[in-house]
């Protein structure tokens, strides 16, 4: 392997741990990030880790502040609207594309991310971190598959993005006292009327489920608050 290609692994392994990290509140939203800290933390020399936070701040998980440094970008209720107002708008589309253009490997891509998903039970994953993260990526798999067909790598990437950022709030939920139960039942109804073709009946369900999750977040957002001020 040329010194090039072992330097840009290790910038991307990097990247992805320090991402995997942000995605899950093991960094806390609004924590600073100290380059020197973080070197020594995940075992690398500075220049990895600031092209990592450099590459993270493009994806707007990173906030950098003239004259003092980085830090994870802070979390909101009206972020969290924001979010998934957005993601509602554009993978509502997606989906619809999906649906118009279907394929047989698309149809098969959904029951196969819908199997795995509803054999992973939520009960645990509030405690084990382990279980928590497979469920993540399972949860993150079944809605990549059911707009993976829509023809746009353009929108295939801001629909990720947005992913992205709602992990973030979700890991609030999953590490609190109560968190919200693995709905499958949500997630068939995704799955039946997309096989079916049922384009008002997918794409109503996707934006209810989304709107349950923002409740059920913002919930747990007020909690939080009210906690914190006691």
């Amino acid at each position: 392997m040329s010194a090039a290609a072992e330097k840009e692994t290790s910038s991307t392994l990097i990247y992805r741990s320090l991402r995997a990290d942000i995605l899950r509140g093991i960094i806390a939203p609004g924590e600073k990030l100290v380059i020197d800290a973080l070197a020594r933390q995940y075992r690398t020399s500075n220049i990895p880790i600031r092209e990592a936070l450099t590459r993270l701040g493009s994806e707007r998980l990173v906030e950098r502040f003239d004259q003092r440094g980085f830090s994870v970008a802070a979390i909101s209720l009206e972020s969290w609207r924001q979010i998934v107002n957005t993601r509602c708008w554009l993978e509502t589309k997606a989906l619809e594309l999906s649906m118009t253009s279907r394929t047989q490997e698309w149809e098969e891509r959904i029951v196969v991310a819908f199997h795995r998903l509803s054999r992973k039970i939520w009960v645990g994953l509030d405690t084990n971190v382990e279980l928590r993260m497979e469920w993540e990526v399972l949860h993150r798999e079944f809605h990549q598959a059911l707009i993976a067909n829509n023809g746009s790598p353009w929108l295939t990437e801001f629909c990720d993005t947005l992913m992205a950022h709602a992990e973030r709030y979700l890991a609030i939920s999953a590490s609190s006292e109560k968190p919200f139960a693995n709905n499958i039942e949500d997630h068939r109804v995704l799955m039946d009327s997309a096989l079916d073709g049922d384009i008002k009946t997918a794409t109503t369900a996707l934006v209810e489920h989304y709107e349950r999750t923002f409740q059920k977040v913002a919930a747990e957002m007020d909690s939080e608050k009210i906690a914190a001020a006691l």
